[in-house]
């Protein structure tokens, strides 16, 4: 069967598939195989595979050793895999506990089964969980060569931003200031540090500052990082004019934090302001409401309009960058 794959050199394929694998973009019912010199590796998804790797269609051989959740049930079911839990979203108790353990009894690495018992709710975005296999919620999160512990009932974390995190820290140059006003347990902070930047992070959930500071130290980045809890509107006059890149992953609410914004921005930075708006206009009402923040005191130019995922019908969760320069 035709599928998309992955093409690199045998030398750079281990580090290429523990690279994907973090990601969740491995499609684990093909064989990774080597053919004429070059390895090729199966994806799930190849418009969220970096730019920097070769994507190509070929003839891959289906696993026949692996027994899958769809196996057992008849149908493929729906799921989203962080660390060794899968998450899953169902109202029918004997349907969520069906999936559960066909999850559990086929082939694939995952022990804990977490079932969405509620929406994200509250000042710290976190929501209910229904624990289903495994015995916590707590789990290890690996994603582009960096290692997130985590406790979905205490803090928010979606895996579906994986591959935005990478855009975002792959622009990171060595030295910058970047200040995370949302940081939540770095999935941002950490990266951007390991790319030798200096890295504020900010929440208001305790909880996640505190994995903030482990994930820090897991990663030996904690001497670039400083990690405060607290209201980010209240930490800004400490460092205004500090930061070269500012990102505001706060979608539903970030407008209301951009006084702020402007405060810690430097006299040339990048701001990744997150938003949710209605497809007509996804991205008017935040480039207006920075103008209206940072100007005229800033020129203000936007360098990317980009559409991170459909976030509910006729509703777009999307980014834009931008440059502030005084």
């Amino acid at each position: 069967m035709e599928v998309p794959c992955v093409r690199v050199a045998p030398a750079a394929g281990e580090a290429t598939r523990r690279d994907l694998a973090d990601a969740n973009l491995i499609d684990d019912g093909y064989e990774i195989a080597v053919v004429d010199d070059d390895l090729y590796i199966p994806v799930t998804d190849p418009d969220a595979v970096p730019d920097d790797l070769e994507v190509v269609t070929r003839d891959a051989t289906e696993r026949e050793t692996q027994t899958t959740p769809a196996d057992l049930l008849g149908f493929d079911p729906s799921y989203e895999r962080l660390g060794e839990a899968a998450l899953i979203d169902e109202d029918d108790s004997d349907r969520a506990r069906e999936i559960a353990d066909a999850i559990v009894d086929s082939d694939l690495p995952l022990e804990t089964v977490l079932n969405k018992a509620s929406k994200v709710k509250g000042e710290t975005r976190v929501r209910d969980w229904e624990l289903l296999a495994g015995e916590s919620t707590a789990v290890v999160h690996r994603e582009y060569g960096c290692e997130f512990g985590l406790d979905l009932a205490a803090v928010y974390f979606s895996p579906r931003l994986a591959t935005e995190r990478y855009r975002v820290t792959e622009q990171v140059q060595e030295d910058e200031r970047a200040f995370d006003m949302f940081a939540g347990v770095g999935p941002f902070v950490v990266p951007v540090a390991k790319r030798g930047a200096e890295v504020v992070g900010v929440d208001i959930n305790e909880t996640a500052i505190e994995y903030l500071r482990e994930n820090a130290r897991r990663n030996d980045v904690d001497d670039r990082v400083t990690a405060i809890c607290d209201d980010v509107r209240e930490v800004a006059p400490d460092y205004e004019d500090w930061a070269d890149r500012l990102v505001m992953n706060l979608p539903h609410s970030a407008d209301e934090f951009l006084t702020a914004a402007v405060t810690i921005a430097g006299d040339d930075c990048v701001l990744h302001y997150y938003d949710i708006q209605h497809e007509d206009d996804p991205f008017g009402p935040g480039e207006r409401a920075i103008r209206a923040a940072a100007e005229p005191d800033y020129g203000v130019t936007v360098e990317t309009k980009r559409v991170v995922r459909s976030y509910a019908p006729h509703e777009l969760n999307v980014c834009l960058d931008v440059r502030l320069e005084r």
